[in-house]
């Protein structure tokens, strides 16, 4: 091990002494997220060799085809964050309403995640990951839907948990954000990765199904055959796992896509949850240098109106993000 491979827990207990406020609560809070993630990336890595691959046969919230491995990731959290006694709720992706820890009388937390985002990629082996982001609540031992029903700027920190090759956590307390890696032969996340910064100028990457290209406004399209037909063009890298193409772009740079689309003339819609999805990625952006945007306001910005909410969301390199908004608004062509 490299002498400058700082252990997680270390690195989290010399953050909290910046705080002389700090009860200890938090730094516990963290360190049941890594576990649950540890445990995670356990059943991902061996996926193949049990019978954890494939649907369960429901449907969650949100309409989706729910994996196996998306439902055990969520009990995993659920089960290890409700005896947590800082933690007065949880919301999920998963989960068609929060639960709330009422017996959690001291509690001071609330917690949001996406517990296995790019799930449907588990089936082929491509990276996928966990979202999550925390929030203070409003009233100390009492947790409602409003403490739930906040921007994103609010968010106290926020990060993911990628599992691919290896399995890194990178999360922001909004000084920084840095990276660990899992060393699984001593099970410990070590930092590998600190005070990471989207690079400015960086690659000229965009990442977007446009299979969707048909279903978005005429702007977008433009912007999208900009892109393409520049003097220098851009190439396209796109995953299709979320955690997996932002993680990519915070290394290198670049912009991730997913714009508004009328796939249902009626009630054209973004696709990505801003509470477990956008959020989250915004405050690690915005502290890495970066930008996030729905097209129009800054997604830290957006007052959240249902648990669910659905944004499109364009993020990444600051003046990637911002040539976007500047097209899809009409003031660039």
């Amino acid at each position: 091990m490299n002498d400058n491979n700082i252990q997680l827990q270390h690195f989290i207990l010399n953050e909290q002494k910046r705080f002389p406020y700090a009860k200890g609560d938090f730094t516990l809070l963290l360190s049941d997220i890594i576990l649950a993630g540890k445990i995670i990336s356990r059943e991902v890595n061996k996926a193949g060799l049990v019978e954890i691959l494939g649907l369960t046969g429901m449907e969650n919230v949100q309409g989706e085809q729910v994996q196996k491995l998306d439902d055990f990731a969520n009990s995993s959290f659920l089960n290890i964050l409700s005896k947590n006694e800082s933690v007065g709720g949880v919301a999920s992706e998963e989960m068609a309403e929060p639960d709330y820890f009422t017996n959690h009388t001291k509690a001071r937390y609330c917690v949001l995640f996406d517990p296995l985002d790019g799930s449907s990629n588990i089936d082929v082996n491509v990276s996928i990951g966990t979202i999550f982001s925390i929030y203070k609540l409003l009233k100390e031992g009492e947790c409602t839907e409003n403490d739930f029903l906040r921007k994103g700027s609010e968010q106290v920190a926020a990060g993911y948990i990628l599992y691919g090759s290896s399995t890194m956590l990178v999360f922001t307390t909004g000084e920084g954000v840095h990276g660990f890696t899992l060393d699984a032969s001593l099970g410990e996340f070590l930092l590998s990765h600190e005070d990471m910064k989207i690079p400015e100028p960086s690659k000229r990457y965009y990442s977007v199904n446009e299979g969707n290209f048909k279903y978005w406004e005429k702007n977008v399209q433009e912007y999208v055959e900009y892109l393409k037909n520049s003097e220098k063009p851009y190439s396209l890298r796109y995953i299709g796992s979320l955690v997996s193409d932002f993680h990519r772009n915070l290394i290198y740079g670049g912009i991730f896509m997913y714009p508004l689309d009328h796939k249902n003339p009626e009630k054209p819609k973004g696709k990505l949850r801003l509470m477990y999805e956008a959020n989250p990625l915004a405050l690690i952006a915005k502290h890495a240098g970066g930008k996030a945007s729905n097209g129009i306001d800054d997604i830290l910005e957006i007052k959240p109106i249902e648990i669910h909410q659905r944004e499109p969301l364009y993020i990444g390199t600051k003046s990637f993000v911002n040539e976007a908004i500047a097209f899809i608004n009409g003031g660039k062509k």
